[in-house]
């Protein structure tokens, strides 16, 4: 079995695989991630809940944007799953994606998790993949796999946090699906500026892509991210697909694992 690992700046999103098959999926904060005995009590703890033994786990793979994080984790892993494989989606990794940034080593790993998640998804398909969570992310992925860059925005919670962080009178409020247009009280204007602000942006930036990038040609718009369900009856999105970076971290690890077998056979 496999437990993917998704460290992002707010959230550590998880998921166990057998095979290609998911079999749960989990959250937890990543601020709270303590030491590395705290993680792996909790790991073994989740699976223990899931009636899944230790030794059945025989991978851990990890993207990661938060690379304070990455040396508990692993030492976590080490101490608590010792027969377990570990692998890391970093520069240098070869994924089948060939990545058109100026610095390809700043490209984060849930981006390219992401991608490699799409072009399995929809393969020799132009793709623009929006990824919804801390940052909301839009980046386009061309038919030939050429990772060819992106739009990184603030996501709607850091929005809406900056916002009362930085006025004397605005508050958290509930990010939720608005009903009108139009707010008549402080924290409906607030409500209303985090969705419409986002959907607008997220519409004028696709659509620049089709016309910037793609020059007329079809392309499959796929939402991902915890908020992205907010978003699914605005027609912005082909489709919704929760799991994209899970799956595209479990694709970059099987295809490692397969390099790796293929460099020992012809050595």
């Amino acid at each position: 079995m496999l437990l993917c690992l998704d460290v992002g700046n707010t959230h550590i999103v998880a998921g166990l695989f057998e095979g290609d098959k998911l079999l749960f999926r989990f959250r937890y904060a990543t601020h709270q991630i303590g030491t590395a005995d705290q993680f792996g009590i909790f790991l073994r703890n989740i699976l223990t809940t899931n009636d899944i033994a230790f030794d059945k786990l025989s991978s851990v793979a990890l993207s990661s944007v938060v690379p304070g994080c990455n040396y508990t984790i692993r030492h976590a892993i080490n101490q608590y799953f010792p027969a377990a494989e570990y692998f890391i989606l970093q520069a240098g990794v070869k994924t089948g994606i060939n990545i058109k940034y100026k610095n390809p080593g700043e490209v984060g790993a849930d981006l390219i998790a992401g991608s490699i998640g799409a072009v399995e998804a929809f393969p020799e398909k132009n793709l623009v993949v929006v990824d919804l969570g801390t940052a909301t992310t839009l980046v386009a992925v061309s038919r030939k796999r050429d990772f060819l860059g992106g739009v990184i925005m603030p996501g709607m919670r850091l929005a809406m946090e900056s916002l009362k962080s930085n006025t004397a009178k605005l508050m958290e409020v509930d990010i939720e699906v608005p009903d009108t247009y139009l707010g008549q009280s402080t924290r409906e204007c607030i409500q209303r500026g985090l969705f419409f602000g986002h959907l607008g942006a997220m519409r004028e930036v696709i659509a620049g892509y089709r016309k910037e990038l793609f020059a007329g040609e079809d392309v499959t718009i796929i939402g991902t991210g915890g908020f992205s369900q907010l978003f699914r009856d605005e027609k912005v999105f082909d489709i919704i697909l929760p799991d994209l970076v899970l799956q595209g971290l479990r694709l970059a690890y099987v295809n490692s694992k397969a390099q790796g077998a293929a460099r020992q056979q012809t050595a």
